[in-house]
């Protein structure tokens, strides 16, 4: 029917014109109905528990730890399963990166929660800006320490429906600001606070594209 009006060029120019509005409709219309299934449904994570057995540094900057972190992650959607391909957990201190752990691969069917522990144990040389010791000698006074993060890189394929995607990296996962105890000594340690993690941007979205 777009062909029908007159048109300068004649029919190839009518023909031309019909080809891209169609397929401009189209793909517009395929990244609405995209973002309605997918920016609603992105997997929810959270840490529901955190807590320390030994958090100690030394005058040379060793940081002998063992640090415990269970997360949950949600798969919302009743349209997408995914599959978790690698998973990589990395611990963080004050901006200083301490530990890192494989967790096991696994599959996310619609509407399910997964529980996931990452176990952090050994040491690692970090670096302190003169202040941050301070916050470090007042929190281990209190027993209780601040600015612990745990990030999660991963490697992920999806279904959307019929529509199997190919593996890529979503943005990391950062679970951050984690205000942790220390358990020692049998002592009771106050309730650790759930803490709802953050992803930059769409979780179904590779953190490469657009890269050169």
């Amino acid at each position: 029917m777009c062909c029908r009006p007159r048109c300068s060029f004649g029919w190839m120019c009518c023909t031309i014109f019909c080809t891209f509005f169609t397929l401009m409709f189209m793909f517009i219309l395929s990244m609405i109905l995209f973002y309605i299934i997918v920016s609603p449904s992105s997997v929810k994570f959270h840490v529901t528990d955190a807590s320390l057995t030994q958090f100690n540094l030394t005058s040379n900057n060793t940081l002998y730890y063992n640090f415990k972190v269970n997360i949950t992650a949600r798969n919302p959607s009743n349209n997408i399963i995914v599959y978790y391909r690698r998973i990589a957990a990395i611990a963080w201190y004050k901006d200083n990166d301490f530990g890192s752990v494989s967790l096991t691969p696994f599959d996310q069917g619609h509407k399910n929660t997964t529980f996931l522990q990452a176990v952090f144990e050994g040491q690692s040389v970090i670096r302190l800006k003169p202040e941050q010791l301070g916050e470090h000698k007042e929190e281990t006074s209190v027993g209780i320490y601040n600015d612990l993060a745990v990030d999660l890189d991963l490697t992920i394929r999806a279904k959307f429906g019929r529509f199997n995607s190919d593996r890529f990296d979503p943005p990391f996962v950062q679970c951050r600001s984690l205000r942790v105890p220390l358990i020692s000594n049998g002592k009771l340690a106050p309730p650790f606070s759930v803490t709802k993690c953050k992803t930059d941007g769409s979780f179904f979205v590779d953190r490469h594209a657009g890269e050169g």
